[in-house]
């Protein structure tokens, strides 16, 4: 590194924010991972004997996946080199390995590859790399907000460890934003800014666990702060409210808070828990999800989950979707509340689901039957001759509209698929049947016995 490049980066690190200044520097000086990089941890040992394995840093925004992996960097004896997923294409990833080999052919020195945002790189991409992570020409160090397992290629991620990184805790929030507050060299220190009680509440809760937004609101609301008696800035309440503005939900539409969120949410449905149901709706709502993606689920849910026990449910439902398409986002979110709320304190059943589950499967395992000669309908002379319609029962020619006739293919007679249950409107149903249809078994029929797992 030249006098120039040491100019630069003072230059740059001067004018860089404050979550790039305050970085840390060692693992003392790391805050929150306890479980990984905690003293005497196996990760810890490894990096500290620069042992360094292929890995891949899985966690939320501001969790310290960059700082750990720049720790890496100050510490190993390897060659370390540094690329965002982003900006950098294959012919940056084959320089990097090409140069990699003559290092190591030529001065015995390993090559470390820290890639930023990991999951952003293609499968074509990825595999460049691949080969050379194998071989050990390269350790790979990924850093991602996805799950890997979805964005990163089975035989990369096979080679490498993942280390999952959590969000940080109020605490660990706070005893960042102190330090920073208290540094003069990299922190605010010269500014002698200090937090409100209430504005300091008011950060820790708004990060949610991520460190660059709490730092990044700090710096803009103690700039925003004019001072007063001996230099001494007091941030208020409001100021830190101008600051934060509205908080950035954690929330990818195509990764994996998208699909826990959903899942909450129906889960919360399906427990009758009308209170869990409603926070769901409202974070996916406040994140911008798709409000018709969450009224496809209303309407899932309502056949699925609350079914014969209420049949008001589906028409609910759809009548939510036709309302959200029909007036749009923010009043289409009243409708997907009501609907919520009715499908949460609704009676439940999935005795039409489970039976269509258990047709379905003697479909697949049973003989594909011809349609009983009574059910068919006779529309010519010949067919009539064969027997088509021969013995079939007009319900509406006999009392109460009920003929009793069996209508399954005769190597089925014994299944009973529909099973109704006792709850809601279904009681009577289940009570129909019983008039109907006698002291008929109606033991559930070999296959899916219960509803989806989701």
């Amino acid at each position: 590194m030249t006098l120039f490049d040491h100019s630069r980066r003072r230059h740059l690190q001067k004018g860089a924010p404050l979550a790039a200044r305050v970085r840390p520097r060692t693992f003392d000086e790391l805050m929150g991972q306890e479980h990984l990089v905690g003293p005497g941890r196996a990760l810890r040992l490894a990096i500290e004997a620069d042992q360094v394995p292929s890995m891949i840093l899985w966690g939320p925004p501001g969790s310290g996946k960059t700082t750990l992996a720049l720790i890496v960097a100050s510490i190993t004896r390897s060659h370390f080199d540094q690329v965002s997923a982003v900006t950098a294409g294959v012919a940056d990833l084959r320089r990097i390995v090409q140069e990699a080999q003559d290092r190591l052919g030529m001065h015995d020195q390993r090559t470390i590859l820290f890639i930023d945002e990991i999951h952003r790189f293609n499968k074509a991409q990825q595999d460049v790399v691949l080969p050379h992570v194998e071989d050990g020409t390269v350790i790979l160090i990924g850093a991602t907000t996805e799950n890997p397992s979805f964005e990163v290629i089975a035989p990369l991620l096979s080679r490498c460890r993942v280390f999952t990184l959590r969000a940080l805790t109020e605490e660990e929030v706070g005893a960042i934003v102190d330090r920073a507050l208290a540094d003069g060299e990299r922190g605010l220190g010269a500014l002698k800014a200090s937090l409100d009680a209430e504005a300091r509440r008011l950060l820790l809760t708004q990060a949610s666990g991520d460190a660059r937004v709490a730092l990044n609101a700090l710096e803009l609301a103690a700039s925003a702060t004019a001072p007063g008696e001996g230099g001494n800035r007091l941030i208020l309440l409001s100021t830190m409210e101008d600051a934060l503005q509205h908080r950035a939900l954690l929330y990818d539409k195509g990764g994996d808070q998208h699909y826990d969120t959903i899942s909450a949410y129906i889960k919360s449905v399906r427990a009758s828990d009308p209170d869990g149901a409603i926070y769901w709706l409202a974070r996916m709502i406040e994140a911008g999800e798709d409000p018709l993606f969450i009224a496809r689920r209303l309407v899932i849910l309502a056949a699925e989950d609350v079914g014969m026990a209420d049949p008001q449910a589906l028409p609910v439902a759809v009548a939510a979707q036709q309302a959200v398409h029909f007036i749009g986002m923010p009043e289409g979110a009243i409708p997907l509340a009501e609907a919520t709320v009715y499908l949460a304190t609704a009676p439940k059943s999935n005795s039409a689901y489970a039976a269509l589950n258990r047709a379905t499967e003697d479909v697949k395992q049973s003989r594909n039957e011809p349609v009983p000669l009574h059910l068919r309908n006779p529309v010519t002379p010949m067919m009539r001759e064969l027997g088509y319609g021969k013995g079939y029962r007009y319900a509406h020619s006999y009392p109460g509209h009920f003929g009793g006739q069996k209508n399954l293919p005769a190597n089925l007679q014994d299944r009973a698929y529909y099973q109704p249950s006792d709850q809601g409107y279904e009681r009577e149903v289940a009570e129909r049947i019983r008039r109907w249809w006698g002291t008929r078994d109606r033991d559930a029929a070999p296959g899916h016995e219960g509803g989806s797992p989701r």
